[in-house]
């Protein structure tokens, strides 16, 4: 297994920030490596309590509208029994209930097996925490590949 941790700084305000381009470098650099054809599976995980991965369209809309639903479905008033940080930081604990800390993709001889308009994505509502870490592993297959 290949490992390999990258920093993001998400800011000071909720974001779903797109991945895609790292996990294609690191797949990439796994493949460079390789003396043969690369399939396996990449698995992307967040080490945050109050983070999440989430495999969704990016740039049209979607990622708003994610924004938007995850404020309906966890507002940030006064609600959250979890309380220090920011008003409704306890939504933040909540979240990755709803939207898992990792994801998992297939890797067809190097190539993410993605959908057209599917992005990987972190999903961060915690105001607070400004810095994350994402940990990108690669599990090489022991077979051929079947596209």
């Amino acid at each position: 297994m290949r490992s390999e941790v990258i920093h993001v700084h998400t800011g000071d305000r909720e974001v779903v920030l797109d991945l895609t381009a790292q996990c294609e470098q690191f797949v990439a650099s796994v493949y460079a490596e390789s003396v043969r054809s690369v399939s396996g599976l990449l698995h992307i995980f967040v080490p945050h309590a109050t983070a999440g991965v989430a495999i969704l369209e990016t740039g049209a809309g979607s990622d708003d509208d994610l924004l938007a639903a995850l404020k309906d479905l966890l507002p940030t008033d006064d609600r959250w029994l979890h309380r220090h940080g920011s008003a409704g930081h306890g939504r933040s604990h909540v979240m990755p209930a709803l939207i898992p800390p990792y994801a998992t993709i297939p890797v067809l001889d190097g190539q993410m097996a993605l959908g057209t308009w599917q992005s990987i994505c972190l999903v961060d509502l915690n105001v607070d925490n400004p810095d994350r870490e994402v940990r990108f592993s690669f599990i090489a297959s022991s077979g051929t590949s079947d596209r």
